[in-house]
């Protein structure tokens, strides 16, 4: 390879792998947990098991594509510098070799198998829902969100985007509110239309669909606020429909049971009204 052709193929790897550890370290140094950023392009930073999970597959991947990468770059590069008719002029007529066929047809599979394996651990760890602590049933709504809490006292409360609270389109007038290091259920399903209930911070994403009853769980490990959205095309006011959790202590999640049992015992939820939305 010419002094050009190798300077190319450092530059190219030096760029290559300083993106490579930008997109490894997923910028969570700068991420604020629960909710996305400016000019986001990274994940969420985690705030649960199974999001741990995630953020691992995902920098897997990215470790994986980069060098498979590199190494078709430099395949390509050598080919180019090596093989053309000014350097190479009698060209060679090999149109087999036994060698290189297995091993590209080897590398390839032991490659898939290496990405299948923790993608169905990944895979089982989500749906497999352990022994809960608390279920909450989450339904979804045009558009709006209702929770239920039937282990504690079967209080349900309607969600609804608030324009006056932070941050913009994620804030809402009542939150989920769940214990830290606990696992909670979550049973999802819809009112009217397709729904999806995501949180990116917990790695969760399910469909609410009418009829069905579908379920899903997550393991906060933060206290704190956490955002999410419908995640499913439902409607003219799908973009104002958002899933806002907020994770608290042990004691500050019994005295919150204690207060909503009071103010939701007569049925009593936001009205549709106080979440008319910028397209009311």
């Amino acid at each position: 390879m010419g002094r050009v052709g190798r300077h190319l193929l450092g530059m190219a790897t030096i760029a290559l792998v300083a993106a490579g550890i930008t997109l490894a370290t997923g910028g969570a140094a700068f991420a604020e947990v629960g909710q996305p950023e400016p000019w986001e392009w990274h994940l969420q930073a985690s705030g649960s098991p199974v999001m741990d999970n995630i953020v691992w597959f995902h920098n897997f991947l990215s470790v994986l594509i980069i060098l498979i990468t590199l190494f078709v770059l430099a395949l390509l590069v050598i080919v180019v510098m090596k093989f053309n008719a000014k350097a190479n002029p009698v060209p060679s007529r090999t149109t087999h070799n036994t060698l290189i066929e297995v091993v590209w047809t080897l590398v390839p599979v032991l490659i898939l198998v290496g990405i299948a394996v923790p993608s169905f651990r990944l895979l089982f760890l989500e749906l497999d829902v352990p022994k809960a602590d608390l279920t909450v049933k989450a339904t979804g709504k045009q558009w709006y969100w209702s929770y239920a809490y039937p282990d504690n006292g079967k209080f349900e409360f309607d969600s609804l985007m608030a324009q006056d609270k932070q941050p913009r389109l994620l804030g809402v007038d009542n939150e989920m509110v769940v214990p830290v290091n606990k696992v909670i259920r979550v049973q999802v399903t819809g009112a009217d239309v397709i729904h999806a209930f995501a949180l990116p911070a917990f790695g969760v994403k399910i469909d609410a669909i009418p009829g069905r009853l579908n379920e899903t769980w997550f393991k906060a490990t933060k206290t704190g606020m956490f955002y999410g959205q419908c995640s499913e095309l439902c409607g003219k006011d799908h973009a104002f429909m958002p899933i806002a959790i907020r994770v608290v202590n042990d004691q500050e999640f019994a005295s919150w049971v204690e207060s909503a049992k009071k103010k939701y015992a007569s049925g009593g939820t936001s009205t549709f009204a106080s979440a008319a939305g910028p397209t009311q």
